[in-house]
C-alpha cells in the first residue's frame, strides 16, 4: 500500500496538511488572515449570507491563504538562495508580494459586495 498510487496520494495529503500547519503556526501574514477569515465567516453565519455570497466569500479565503502560502515560500527560498540583499532577489520578494496584494484587494471588494448591503440596508434599496 506505501507505494500505490492511493498510498502515494495519502502521503503527500499528510505532507499537505504539515505545510498548512506549518504556515499557520509560524507565518505572522498567515496568522493574520487566519484571523481575518475566521472573522468574517462568523459574520457570515450572523447576518445569514446566501449560498452564492459563501460560495464567493471562501474562494476569496483560499485565494489569499493560497497566495500568502506561495509568497512565503517564494520569500523562503530567495532568501535560501541569498540570504544577502540583492537587488533581484528583492524584486522576486516584492513582485511575490505584489501577487498577495491583488489577492487580498480583490478579497477586500468581494466582501463589500457581499457585507456592505447587510451593514446599510437602506443605501442599498
Amino acid at each position: 500500500m506505501k507505494d500505490s498510487f492511493l498510498g502515494k496520494r495519502i502521503r503527500g495529503g499528510r505532507y499537505a496538511i504539515k505545510g498548512a500547519w506549518i504556515l499557520i503556526k509560524t507565518e505572522p501574514s498567515i496568522q493574520v488572515q487566519v484571523i481575518i477569515s475566521i472573522l468574517v465567516c462568523i459574520a457570515g453565519f450572523y447576518f445569514n449570507i446566501t449560498k452564492t455570497e459563501w460560495i464567493f466569500q471562501i474562494l476569496a479565503i483560499g485565494m489569499v491563504l493560497s497566495t500568502e502560502g506561495l509568497n512565503s515560500s517564494i520569500e523562503g527560498i530567495a532568501d535560501f538562495i541569498h540570504p544577502d540583499f540583492h537587488s533581484k532577489i528583492g524584486y522576486i520578494k516584492d513582485v511575490a508580494a505584489g501577487g498577495v496584494l491583488f489577492a487580498a484587494l480583490t478579497a477586500i471588494v468581494i466582501a463589500c459586495f457581499i457585507y456592505l448591503p447587510y451593514l446599510f440596508p437602506s443605501f442599498f434599496q
